[in-house]
């Protein structure tokens, strides 16, 4: 049974489908400064970690700071169109606030980026609050940002859940001290997500959903 106040979301991989833009924008950005292109699976599980972590292990560290604007900048426009609902996360959502149920992002894409998104999305007005982490010293798997939006919405760590679609979203919700779900819709496999434990695990968010529906 999952009936709690508050459901913190990662958002990559988890409300949202943006890896055709990531990809885009990835490959894109990788063949204008002489790189080569890399497999949509490989550019896939790097994702989770912020841009700068996306494309550190492509490039030569020198030029790192050069790619990151290329790839920012690109990354800005593929995203007005690039970007889509994972099944089921705006009814997931819609279903979540008629219930009262307070929702925010926790995420450690950039903030700008973020916005965009939520934006072409039309999504907005859909969350509590909306934290990055590019606006804290630490991103996850760190609980900061966790704990930052606790802080914010003037909540204890037992009334929220965090729902994640990676390894890291779990850790990070272990850490710090939320009740963690796993959604197999992204990054991390199912069998990756099962080894480190969830409190729940679904195969996506209408089996959550389904979940909340059963048990409320």
């Amino acid at each position: 049974m999952i009936r709690k106040k508050i459901f913190i979301f990662d958002l990559d991989g988890t409300l949202v489908n943006a890896y055709p833009a990531i990809v885009k924008s990835f490959n894109d950005c990788m063949r204008a400064q002489g790189y080569p292109s890399r497999a949509p699976a490989l550019i896939r599980k790097a994702v989770g970690w912020g841009d700068r972590k996306l494309l550190e292990p492509f490039v030569p560290a020198s030029r790192l700071p050069h790619v990151l604007a290329c790839y920012r900048k690109r990354h800005a426009v593929d995203l007005e169109s690039g970007a889509r609902w994972m099944p089921y996360a705006r009814q997931l959502l819609c279903y979540l606030k008629k219930r009262g149920v307070k929702t925010a992002i926790a995420s450690n894409r950039p903030t700008r980026f973020t916005r965009i998104i939520l934006r072409s999305l039309g999504a907005e007005d859909m969350f509590d609050k909306v934290l990055c982490a590019d606006r804290l010293r630490y991103g996850k798997p760190h609980p900061m940002i966790l704990r930052q939006v606790l802080k914010l919405l003037k909540a204890e760590k037992v009334d929220a859940v965090y729902v994640g679609d990676m390894a890291i979203d779990i850790r990070t919700g272990k850490r710090a001290g939320v009740t963690t779900v796993a959604v197999a819709t992204g990054s991390s496999s199912f069998k990756e997500l099962r080894r480190q434990k969830p409190d729940y695990l679904f195969s996506g968010l209408k089996a959550l959903k389904r979940n909340l529906c059963h048990k409320s």
